[in-house]
């Protein structure tokens, strides 16, 4: 049995294996995705975004019980901070969700951000592929937690989740002009807390002002109070995805096609852009330039970025 048959059977180590040459940028990893696309398309993925220490991740670990106790198969996928020593993810996978390591319907994989902003790694998309082509009926993807910079992930989920938490008044504030607009779904988690239901109240009156009008005017998007710790709210957060899904698979095709195209009009311009950038690195190297002289050049003001960019864009695409 061939790599490809591996994946499609749903071999785990074969499976981690290709996750981690994504991970490490292994040239062999390219010629597999090629090879497994054919096989994508079945998944559903979940988008859960928000500020650090909202509970993103207890959210998901509480999701994907849900999803296995429907009898569906989950893929998860944790992107975390980056490590300034080793570039690897900080938080582990091994620390997240444990209760799901021994269960074989369950892939969990925490990988690093490598400085990517938008609050997912550079190969998020092409590790959602594998799992994709690997059988897994559900995706949940949790992004890092950088706040406004997530919009990323709505061009890779079909449903994205927006978590928050009372007392972050201030930041519903800052975040309503870019990332309340991409939230199908808003989870207002910890909702013991004191300020749960004034929470509520300003993400019902910002969805009002935007985030209707930003979804077509159709879907309503729904708020959910939880405590993902104690289990409560769960069901109605699982229900919610679930609604999502029914609305964009039968009551809406035009949507579920807009959806599919952004999604590969995204995957399409990040591979355009990692092969476009290391092609020209390696004609440089191969030519003898050297991109230290460059930087020196920008230092001592012999020159800008600008106008060294432009001459090296020039000079490869004559």
């Amino acid at each position: 049995m061939d790599i490809i048959e591996q994946v499609v059977s749903g071999d785990v180590r074969t499976v981690a294996r290709i996750l981690r040459d994504i991970d490490d940028e292994i040239p062999s990893a390219m010629d597999v995705l090629r090879e497994l696309y054919p096989h994508t398309g079945k998944s559903y993925v979940v988008g859960f975004t928000g500020s650090p220490g909202v509970g993103k991740s207890a959210l998901v670990d509480q999701i994907a019980t849900n999803y296995r106790k429907a009898a569906k198969t989950v893929g998860i996928l944790a992107v975390d901070p980056t490590s300034p020593f080793t570039g690897g993810a900080i938080l582990g996978d091994r620390i997240r969700m444990q209760r799901h390591f021994l269960d074989p319907g369950v892939f969990i994989r925490s990988l690093a951000t490598r400085g990517h902003f938008g609050g997912l790694s550079r190969s998020t998309n092409d590790m959602v592929n594998v799992l994709d082509a690997a059988g897994k009926d559900v995706i949940l993807i949790e992004t890092v937690g950088v706040g406004q910079d997530e919009v990323e992930i709505v061009n890779s989920a079909h449903t994205t989740v927006l978590v928050t938490i009372p007392g972050m008044g201030d930041e519903i504030q800052a975040i309503k002009a870019g990332i309340m607009e991409i939230g199908n779904i808003f989870v207002v988690n910890k909702a013991d807390r004191e300020g749960s239901r004034k929470t509520v109240r300003e993400l019902m009156n910002m969805i009002e002002l935007g985030a209707r009008r930003h979804n077509g005017g159709e879907w309503e998007p729904q708020i959910v109070e939880t405590e993902a710790i104690k289990g409560r709210g769960i069901e109605e957060l699982y229900e919610a995805i679930e609604k999502h899904r029914a609305y964009l698979l039968a009551t809406h095709t035009e949507k579920w096609r807009e959806i599919l195209q952004k999604r590969a009009r995204m995957q399409f311009l990040v591979v355009l852009k990692d092969q476009a950038f290391r092609t020209i690195l390696e004609r440089l190297e191969g030519r003898g330039d050297s991109l230290d002289e460059m930087v020196q050049k920008i230092v001592d003001k012999e020159s800008d970025p600008y106008t060294i960019v432009q001459q090296i864009i020039d000079k490869e695409l004559k």
